[in-house]
């Protein structure tokens, strides 16, 4: 059987809402070369990602594949007729545009193209490469500018109809909390509650900008505990992976356990070793670049 990265190069794309991450990887997946690009009118933001591939890489006969992890809703499963297509999305100018059509008609058909959301490419990543390493069940969480989650199962990626959207499910409310939530779907869901923008519009400051000692953090650590508690109980994974900009902050999470075991409550199965299940990303905010790569690597082992 020929081996389908043999003397190959590869790029890989994670597509997010600020912010777009492009690499080059060799054969051995080795980076070569990244760029990141702001993410502005989409013609604008992916024109600048296929330039970055035609000028590493001229002659196609070298590349072996593409892979995006972007930013959703996106159609993701391969046999839907709007395959690679955007959802309705508050960025507006991206709502409902071809993303794969787009790099399909700049690159040609002759070559590999594959596409699923940020949060499914990081957790493959991380199960590949960083956190959750051997391990079969595995949740991956961004918290930034929004919540996303994927899930390994059994080794593999989550669906459904579609892709999960994790941050939008509902979560109990603290005591005296009237914030309204900023989600403009369900007010206070998860995503409503604990993003980044949520946190700089309940306390009038850039959540940057709110030093450690600051009362967010321990309402924020409160509610993503109770998130926690759902995934916890639902899909029982082996390790919780929390990654994203409000996540940068490490303090939080000793805060984040400690109110996660209270939601517990005892009840099930007992996780003892806390600090080894709630963890850090291990990727530094590049866990949807190395799943982008995971994509079309794991892509072209099963077309092969």
């Amino acid at each position: 059987m020929n081996n389908p990265i043999l003397n190959k190069s590869f790029f890989a794309i994670e597509g997010g809402g600020t912010k777009f991450l492009i690499a080059h990887f060799d054969e051995n997946c080795q980076e070569l070369a990244r760029k990141t690009i702001a993410t502005k009118e989409p013609e604008q933001t992916l024109g600048d990602c296929v330039a970055f591939i035609k000028d590493r890489l001229p002659g196609k006969e070298h590349l072996a594949g593409l892979g995006i992890a972007h930013f959703g809703p996106l159609s993701i499963l391969p046999d839907a007729p709007d395959y690679g297509k955007l959802r309705e999305t508050p960025k507006v100018a991206w709502s409902h545009f071809d993303v794969l059509g787009f790099f399909k008609q700049s690159l040609g058909d002759d070559f590999p193209i594959i596409i699923d959301t940020d949060v499914n490419g990081a957790v493959l990543a991380e199960t590949r490469w960083g956190a959750g390493k051997g391990l079969k069940n595995v949740l991956y969480l961004t918290i930034g500018t929004g919540i996303g989650g994927g899930a390994i199962v059994n080794r593999k990626l989550l669906y459904g109809y579609a892709h999960t959207e994790m941050g939008h499910i509902a979560i109990p409310r603290l005591p005296n909390d009237t914030f309204a939530g900023i989600c403009p779907a369900h007010g206070d869901c998860f995503e409503g509650l604990c993003t980044g923008p949520a946190i700089a519009v309940r306390w009038d400051r850039p959540a940057t900008d709110l030093p450690d000692k600051h009362p967010a953090w321990p309402l924020e650590a409160a509610y993503i505990a109770k998130a926690l508690r759902n995934y916890a109980y639902v899909l029982a994974p082996e390790r919780i992976v929390l990654g994203g900009g409000v996540m940068n902050r490490r303090f939080l999470f000793p805060l984040i356990r400690e109110a996660f075991k209270r939601e517990m409550a005892g009840y099930g199965e007992t996780i003892s070793d806390l600090k080894n299940y709630i963890v850090p990303s291990e990727f530094k905010g590049d866990a949807g670049l190395f799943g982008a790569l995971c994509l079309i690597l794991d892509f072209l082992t099963i077309q092969n």
